[in-house]
């Protein structure tokens, strides 16, 4: 059966490839047409309809389907904003245009022009009074009725998942707004956008192991980067006071419905300001992007309704494990004292953790899964946040937040560390660390200690994550959702799948 279907397919690819050899041989290459001048999208002609009717628009697209009735025809034609029916009559296109329309496939790229008007049935179309056919698609299409379901398949062939599955547009139109609403409300602010190395020596500013490479023209080992932060604080000293900037970011890590090795990471500093600065900024961005992009300042992720309409929820780490874990770390001073807490209430930790580590697994063991509504997460231990400034009087704490919803971190946030002499020693420690194996430990960057050294003002900074964000506004389940091409395993070229299920209409 499979290989009989095998066989029907590669039929039915042959005969469109024969189809191209004819429209080549007849003097009629649709590869060598190089523009059509496009009047309309499919919808400004359904959603202007009373302004439109009768009148000549010209549209393009990609034909989805085709219903041959002797002299008059129907087919629909995809386009960026959505799909309209047009009508094809060999009275008016003329014989030999009719007999070459009939001839055209589901996938095929084509222009046509002709009149608005309204079928008997009450649909908008178009129609037809010229067509020309612009590609010709060699492939086949998935068939509509079933659309483009394997997963794997959609990840590896986003073109076809994005001309099959209309939603899939739809979130990345959507991750395009959020991103251009981000930058639209931070320019208001003052921010000034900027670039910095993807590729660097020392690859610092967040707990994650880099991907290494080496540069052949200096003979040294380079790394993508894991963090923006360490080059846009650079700025700040500068006097560059307000910078942010939206990259992509790399991590040598696992991949799952919240990771993926390459990502989208936004980062701001600003001079003057604290985390309380941060937090406010956070709400108001959240806010604003979720009204410009939505409509509304409620959404609803997996059936959970978050409201960013209401003040954030703010509360310290310690606070957290004590209501979630029934563990009260103000009251635990010594690391023998944390490590009894830690095996009473089956946390796992190495021996290398200090009892700022514990705390840290207390909470994301027993607090992240209630960090549904949008809660900020305050005053983290030092031994965690190695870039942020002690906490006044709390010298066992830093001014550091994590945003969270949905049970999900959505943002990280500091004072930041401005002493050189404190952050020497902050490395220092770091060193220590990943000697004793904790691979995701920051190493010693002697440039950016002599930034701080010249003299870095108070600064608040923020790191988001563009991509969580994206999955929450698009009701997204994974990741790889919102990724237009998300890392996956290579296949042998032996395995390349292609889309050979027979369109309806062939």
């Amino acid at each position: 059966m499979a290989e009989m279907e095998t066989r029907n397919v590669n039929e039915l690819l042959q005969i469109r490839r024969d189809k191209l050899a004819e429209l080549q041989e007849a003097g009629k290459d649709p590869f060598v047409i190089t523009k059509y001048d496009v009047t309309h999208h499919s919808t400004d002609i359904t959603g202007n309809y009373a302004e439109l009717e009768g009148k000549e628009v010209s549209i393009a697209g990609r034909m989805m389907s085709k219903r041959v009735m002797g002299k008059a025809s129907f087919c629909h034609i995809q386009d960026l904003k959505g799909t309209i029916q047009c009508y094809v009559a060999r009275d008016f296109v003329g014989e030999e245009s009719y007999k070459d329309f009939k001839k055209m496939d589901i996938g095929d790229i084509i222009g046509l022009k002709g009149t608005v008007f309204t079928t008997k049935t009450g649909e908008i179309s178009v129609h037809a009074t010229e067509l020309v056919l612009l590609s010709k698609s060699l492939q086949i299409l998935p068939e509509k009725y079933h659309g483009l379901t394997n997963t794997d398949l959609r990840y590896r062939q986003r073109y076809v998942d994005l001309i099959m599955n209309p939603e899939v547009k739809d979130t990345f139109i959507k991750r395009s707004k959020i991103i251009s609403t981000i930058r639209r409300y931070l320019d208001a602010q003052g921010f000034m956008e900027v670039e910095t190395p993807m590729l660097v020596s020392n690859a610092g500013g967040a707990a994650a192991r880099p991907f290494e490479t080496h540069f052949n023209a200096l003979d040294e080992d380079f790394r993508l980067r894991i963090s923006l932060e360490l080059y846009l604080k650079r700025l700040i000293v500068g006097g560059l006071e307000r910078v942010y900037e939206i990259g992509r970011v790399f991590r040598n890590e696992g991949l799952d419905t919240r990771h993926n090795p390459e990502f989208t990471l936004m980062e701001l500093y600003q001079a003057y300001t604290d985390y309380h600065g941060m937090m406010d900024l956070t709400e108001n961005l959240y806010r604003y992007v979720a009204q410009e992009v939505l409509g509304t300042t409620k959404i609803v992720y997996n059936g959970i309704e978050m409201d960013l309409g209401k003040p954030f929820a703010r509360m310290t780490m310690v606070d957290a494990v004590k209501q979630y874990a029934g563990v009260d770390f103000s009251e635990i001073h010594t690391l023998e004292e944390a490590r009894t807490a830690a095996k009473a209430h089956h946390v796992e930790y190495e021996e290398r953790h200090k009892k700022g580590d514990i705390l840290n697994l207390f909470f994301e063991q027993f607090c992240e899964e209630h960090m549904i509504q949008p809660t900020f997460i305050m005053d983290h231990p030092i031994e965690i946040s190695p870039l942020t400034k002690m906490k006044p009087g709390h010298p066992d704490y830093v001014e550091r937040f994590e945003f969270f919803m949905n049970g999900w971190e959505m943002a990280n946030a500091y004072s930041e560390l401005n002493d050189p002499i404190d952050q020497r020693r902050r490395f220092a420690m770091q060193e220590e660390q990943f000697a004793a194996g904790d691979e995701e430990a920051n190493h010693t960057d002697e440039d950016f200690l002599n930034a701080l050294e010249i003299g870095m003002p108070p600064t608040g900074g923020i790191g988001f994550g563009i991509d969580r964000m994206c999955m929450l506004l698009t009701d997204s389940a994974a990741i790889r959702d919102v990724l237009l091409f998300p890392t996956m395993k290579p296949l042998s070229s032996e395995n390349v799948e292609k889309s050979t299920v027979p369109a309806d209409g062939e």
